[in-house]
């Protein structure tokens, strides 16, 4: 959805696959750029700097010649009328913003909503005008959360009973607004940077959809990210197990949280490119078992960095008796996700990627041993559907070390899905470059 030409992309794709198939939504991600505007313009607003109208300004030129690039001149007078009106309302909102010199984190997320709701209301007028059956439809009707502004968690009870009740009384294509719901009171709120995707599989899952389709501008997921590994290339197919542990550890194809609504029920997911629908992309099964071709070995590789090593020490908790319990309540208390965990007879080591927290974190963890922090780390996943296989992780690690590069915090994900180590940051794409020339590209 990044630009106009995409757009026209998105409009063929859409009308071939109405063709081919029922599609019953369209979920939509807002314009490249748009979300960050949007943002900029809120935050220059709420510190009464008057730059945020120039950034306004911009938004409607560039959302208004869209409209009249991709609409004939009898069908621009209805799409113009339905943008001219979101962009009042925006500005009008962001009028308000200055005024007061107030910015909530609610009026955040109402601000953000709109790069999806133009791009939405865009494209369904654009699909109308060429005689595809369609409606625009506002996520807030039918994504339920809670007040979390910023990263609103989904109440999928009301969530699908909203959705399903929706879609039984509208039988048109429904064009859904990515990225945005609403508390039961109808309070504005967004899913987070990527939410997109995320809501996609919401909609899907609710409806029991045959596939859930993840359009964007890589034709699936690769064996390493391929700005670092030339030699990468798509893999064809993933259990969901798989795609997780990739997304959770850096690869920027899917949300993390994509996967999840279709995981819990059974609906494939296939990662396509927007402009190259004719290449196969990756599909995504609910489990190991359902994949066509099993694999026992390495099939993908990323790293997330930089992170943070904390190691406790703590003697006399060597019987463990609610120690590792206590280190993670810590962690709960304070809203910090751990990465990595490793531990011994008296120690415990995690990793952390947010440090925001980890003052005080550590802070407290003192009180139970002592504590210890190395930055500057990197953590390698590797993924395939038996690197639990004899001899897979002999062969990593003894690569890794011909080539120099110590790896600690080894762990492996029970059923062999995956395998993550902790190595040096400065190592981290050295090692991606090794594994994937040993396993893949071999």
């Amino acid at each position: 959805m990044g630009t106009p030409e995409s757009l026209r992309q998105v409009i063929d794709i859409v009308k071939k696959s109405s063709r081919e198939m029922r599609v019953i939504a369209v979920v939509v991600s807002a314009m490249s750029g748009a979300t960050n505007e949007l943002i900029k313009m809120a935050h220059l607003a709420g510190k009464k700097d008057i730059a945020y109208k120039k950034i306004l300004g911009e938004l409607k030129r560039r959302h208004v010649d869209t409209v009249k690039t991709l609409i004939r001149r009898r069908g621009q007078k209805g799409a113009l009328a339905h943008v001219d009106e979101l962009l009042r309302h925006l500005e009008s909102i962001v009028v308000g913003v200055y005024r007061l010199r107030e910015l909530s984190p609610a009026g955040l997320d109402y601000i953000m909503s709109f790069g999806e709701r133009l791009s939405a209301r865009t494209l369904a007028d654009a699909l109308a005008e060429r005689g595809v059956r369609c409606e625009y439809l506002n996520a807030r009707h039918i994504i339920v959360t809670d007040d979390r502004s910023g990263k609103a968690a989904v109440d999928f009870q009301k969530t699908d009973a909203a959705i399903r009740g929706h879609f039984r009384k509208h039988k048109a294509l429904q064009i859904v607004t990515g990225f945005i719901g609403a508390t039961p009171d109808g309070q504005t709120t967004t899913l987070g940077r990527g939410g997109s995707d995320y809501s996609a599989a919401i909609v899907g899952a609710a409806l029991g959809a045959s596939s859930i389709e993840i359009w964007t501008d890589v034709s699936g997921i690769m064996t390493a990210d391929p700005r670092l590994v030339p030699g990468a290339k798509v893999v064809p197919e993933l259990a969901f197990e798989e795609a997780g542990e990739l997304a959770y550890f850096g690869a920027k194809v899917l949300h993390p949280k994509t996967i999840l609504p279709a995981m819990r029920k059974g609906v494939p997911v296939k990662v396509l490119n927007t402009f190259k629908p004719e290449d196969k992309g990756t599909t995504i099964v609910a489990n190991f078992a359902q994949r066509r071709k099993k694999s026992h070995n390495v099939e993908a590789l990323t790293f997330k960095s930089p992170v943070a090593a904390v190691h406790i020490n703590s003697p006399e908790f060597f019987d463990g008796n609610g120690f590792i319990a206590r280190i993670f309540e810590i962690f709960d208390t304070h809203r910090t996700s751990i990465d990595v965990v490793t531990t011994s007879v008296a120690s415990v080591s995690v990793t952390v990627e947010d440090e925001k927290n980890l003052p005080q974190i550590l802070k407290e963890l003192r009180k139970l041993g002592d504590v210890s922090v190395e930055r500057g780390k990197a953590i390698i996943c590797a993924v395939g559907g038996g690197v639990n296989a004899a001899g897979v992780a002999g062969r990593m690690f003894t690569v890794l070390g011909e080539n120099k590069i110590a790896v600690e915090m080894i762990s492996q994900e029970s059923s062999g899905v995956s395998m993550t180590f902790v190595v040096e940051e400065k190592d981290a794409k050295k090692a991606l470059k090794v594994l994937h020339k040993e396993y893949i590209e071999k």
